[in-house]
């Protein structure tokens, strides 16, 4: 077997392995009937390019970001800060997290880059994203006193650019919790990388805030999913800069 057809048959694998979980995993209420077949296609990218550790760390990812939205659900409806369709993800909100990562990725399987500096950005975008979630979540629903982060004006909890005390703190543990994810699956060492991982995961929750407050909701195109690639964007080539030079 030639090294295109081995190619060939480890993308064919990755796709079936894939199709088949998603058959499985598709009774549970985490994302839309076509969130999932998006899902199917991010998780063939991952396991084609990353291998196991890859797609695992993305399915834990995307376990915690929905469970976490999911809690205190009946308050949030009440208050109107639920997520829409009761918390299931679609496509749209699949790429605009993950999308970042797969481009990495993909870049990873192609050669594109250093190995180790892609993986560094790959790492942190997921935390960037997890903090960004975690804090957003607990924040609307836990969270006292929201300001908003421009001007410190006080504003109703889950005003697009607002913080709070409690929606930090969870971003903490969010960035830190997929920090350790991806040091437990080898895709970061621990250390000095993955200090930088949970760090950059965290303050990247800032410039999403800065990005609400600023700029949503006066351009139509700006979307809270093109708003969460942008950070995850972002804090990805942060992270790879500065392993780039400290490492």
């Amino acid at each position: 077997m030639g090294v295109v057809s081995i190619f060939q048959a480890s993308w064919f694998l990755a796709f079936f392995i894939n199709t088949f979980l998603i058959s499985i995993a598709q009774k549970l209420p985490l994302l839309t009937t076509a969130g999932w077949v998006h899902a199917g296609a991010l998780g063939t990218i991952l396991l084609g390019c990353l291998g196991w550790h890859g797609w695992f760390v993305v399915v834990i990812y995307l376990f915690l970001g929905s469970l976490v939205t999911r809690l205190g659900m009946a308050r949030k409806k009440l208050e109107g800060l639920a997520e829409a369709r009761g918390g299931k993800r679609g496509p749209e909100n699949l790429w605009g997290s993950a999308g970042t990562g797969a481009i990495l990725a993909i870049c990873i399987k192609a050669g594109i880059g250093e190995q180790s500096l892609l993986l560094i950005g790959f790492a942190t975008s997921f935390a960037a994203k997890l903090a960004d979630t975690f804090g957003s979540e607990i924040g609307k629903r836990w969270g006292g006193k929201a300001y908003l982060i421009t001007s410190f004006r006080r504003v109703p909890p889950g005003t697009d650019g607002a913080i709070s005390l409690e929606g930090t703190l969870a971003s903490t543990l969010g960035s830190l919790v997929m920090t350790m994810v991806m040091v437990a699956s080898s895709l970061v060492p621990l250390g000095q990388e993955s200090v930088l991982v949970f760090l950059i995961g965290l303050l990247s929750t800032l410039l999403e805030s800065v990005l609400g407050a600023v700029a949503q909701g006066k351009f139509r195109w700006l979307t809270n999913e093109v708003v969460n690639f942008v950070q995850t964007s972002v804090a990805a080539i942060l992270a790879i800069t500065i392993s780039n030079f400290l490492f």
